[in-house]
């Protein structure tokens, strides 16, 4: 029958966009993206693992699927709504994924923000230092050039007196 057909064909683009499905040559939808691990802090074992169930037919239990009769119509909406389930549970899945990814950058962004900040500080202190030692050695080289020009004076007076 006509509907049957379209049920057939239904189900053959959903195997075909699951097939097709892709990012950067990993194929997402035909439920070989499992197990991906994602690093996502500065320390070890900071990361989230994320995969995607199958969401071909056979994944999502509907590939026996027929219209034919109408006790097969009837099983058909009982097995189509399981399949929308699981594709709802696995959009949640990754839904939640995408959010704690969110959170994470945002964190990185903050911790980078902070880093930053306490380079700068060092920075910043190790100037004071370094200035105020320089200071330091110029007030005592002018301390320096002044007892010597005293010293030097010291001989002249002495003959000044003996003239």
């Amino acid at each position: 029958t006509a509907i049957n057909n379209e049920v057939t064909e239904l189900k053959a683009e959903i195997d075909a966009i699951s097939t097709r499905s892709e990012f950067n040559t990993q194929k997402l939808l035909d439920g070989n993206f499992t197990g991906k691990r994602i690093h996502i802090g500065a320390n070890i074992g900071q990361g989230i693992t994320v995969g995607i169930s199958a969401m071909n037919t056979t994944g999502l239990g509907i590939n026996g699927t027929t219209v034919a009769t109408q006790t097969n119509a009837n099983t058909a909406i009982s097995t189509v709504n399981a399949a929308l389930e699981k594709v709802s549970a696995q959009r949640s899945k990754l839904g939640a994924i995408q959010n704690r990814l969110e959170h994470t950058i945002k964190n990185l962004d903050n911790s980078a923000e902070n880093l930053q900040a306490a380079e700068s500080r060092i920075r910043d202190t190790d100037m004071a230092k370094e200035m105020s030692s320089f200071t330091k050695s110029n007030i005592l080289a002018q301390a320096s050039q002044a007892m010597l020009a005293q010293a030097n004076q010291l001989p002249q007076q002495v003959l000044q007196l003996l003239r």
